[in-house]
């Protein structure tokens, strides 16, 4: 699951360009979800890029991003954010049933 960030603050976004984290969940094995890649400018239109050549959904929520953006790269993500994690993993699961 790709978290992007494309409508954040006009001028902010045109200081910083958009940003994008990649969260990994593997519910098989019991994991619990982890940053596995994120950027912002460059970095991030790469990541959206490789997202959408891969059919990998993305979800836009600036605040959750914000949240994101600044984990180290294979850290957990903290259990506060389990609920919107959740909430968009629902949304994904719903998509792919009405594919």
């Amino acid at each position: 699951m790709i978290i992007s960030q494309s409508f954040n603050q006009v001028n902010r976004r045109k200081m910083n360009g958009p940003s994008a984290a990649v969260v990994k969940y593997d519910e098989k094995n019991g994991e619990d979800p982890k940053i596995v890649a994120s950027g912002k400018g460059y970095i991030a239109e790469r990541i959206k890029e490789l997202a959408a050549e891969n059919n990998i959904h993305m979800e836009e929520d600036a605040l959750l991003l914000e949240n994101l953006i600044d984990m180290d790269l294979g850290e957990n993500i903290p259990p506060q954010l389990y609920a919107v994690i959740a909430e968009i993993l629902l949304m994904i699961e719903e998509i792919e049933r009405e594919i």
